[in-house]
């Protein structure tokens, strides 16, 4: 199987800042509005999100980039794209809370004539302009890999697994997992401890959940979490109950602040890079608008980031170690 999970070091600062070309240019002569809508901007990944899309539009003085908050709801998210349709955006950009809830209002601006690119979770149908995103069955792939290894290696590995889901009626949840357990179910020796419980990816739902799970299980040892956020929660109430220190704890997104900052740390054992899709996403409608050919679908590259590299990442973002 080819392994695209693991990239040099040196490549780490153009990865997590999602910098792949140069940004394209607009016709100066003409302004265009884009509209985004995000499903929620309190979730830390969706904010660093939002600052990624802002700084890259901010670069074109004619482009107008209105973001709009679907508050976590898709009812509230639906609304907001119908309003952004009828204000006619040159180019409309979801990043959707679910698949099914959001492909009706998808066609329904397709159908409009608006170019759409969808950006991090996916809708039920393929007529839209773009798709952008990471490759969560890739990253749950590399936490599986990982965890047999932590647990003894192929064929060898031994132990007691916590999976932490994120939405469950979200596709990367079930991506996460799905990659995840084509490694891990080939060990007889690991044995999962939970039935796939909702954290919405809120990390004191993982809290809770750990919680809950501590008080049940005297041996884990390690817990996988569908975003750092909810694995530090579990972190934290496994310190509460002053058992962080026999527990392995893996997540994904690896934001400088957050969860590359838990790596080294010592919270978190290691994390796996989701980079936001926000700045591409402006850079391809640019390319949309200025007539440019757009591929179907643009894959984000992914890093496994340990102690072994963390120092190093935060000091390339410019951050303490």
């Amino acid at each position: 199987m080819q392994r695209r999970t693991f990239i040099k070091i040196s490549a780490v600062a153009a990865a997590i800042s999602t910098v792949f070309r140069p940004s394209t240019g607009l016709a100066e002569d003409k302004k265009y509005k884009f509209g985004f809508s995000q499903v929620t901007i309190v979730e830390p990944w969706r904010v660093q999100f939002n600052k990624d899309m802002k700084k890259e539009a901010e670069k074109h003085s004619n482009l107008e980039l209105i973001i709009t908050d679907g508050q976590d709801k898709t009812e509230k998210q639906v609304a907001d794209i119908e309003n952004l349709i009828r204000q006619g955006v040159d180019v409309l950009i979801i990043s959707p809370k679910e698949s099914a809830g959001l492909t009706g209002v998808t066609l329904k601006a397709i159908e409009a004539g608006i170019p759409t690119i969808i950006l991090d979770r996916n809708v039920d149908t393929d007529k839209y302009t773009q798709f952008i995103g990471g490759d969560n069955v890739a990253i749950g792939r590399a936490a599986g890999e990982y965890t047999v290894k932590l647990l003894g290696g192929p064929g060898n590995a031994k132990g007691n697994v916590i999976e932490l889901w994120g939405g469950m009626g979200t596709q990367p949840a079930h991506d996460r997992s799905k990659g995840f357990h084509e490694f891990v179910d080939k060990e007889p020796g690991i044995k999962s401890l939970l039935q796939p419980i909702d954290t919405d990816w809120k990390q004191a739902k993982g809290y809770d959940v750990m919680s809950t799970a501590l008080k049940s299980f005297d041996k884990i040892d390690v817990v996988y979490g569908h975003n750092d956020p909810v694995a530090y929660g579990a972190y934290l109430a496994a310190k509460d109950a002053g058992r962080e220190k026999e527990i392995k704890f893996l997540g994904i997104d690896a934001l400088p602040n957050e969860g590359v900052t838990w790596v080294n740390k010592g919270q978190l054992t290691a994390t796996f890079l989701y980079p936001t899709p926000g700045a591409e996403g402006v850079r391809q409608g640019l390319k949309i608008v200025n007539g440019d050919k757009v591929e179907k679908k643009i894959i984000l590259p992914t890093m496994t980031i340990d102690k072994s590299n963390a120092a190093q990442i935060l000091k390339e973002q410019g951050l303490p170690e």
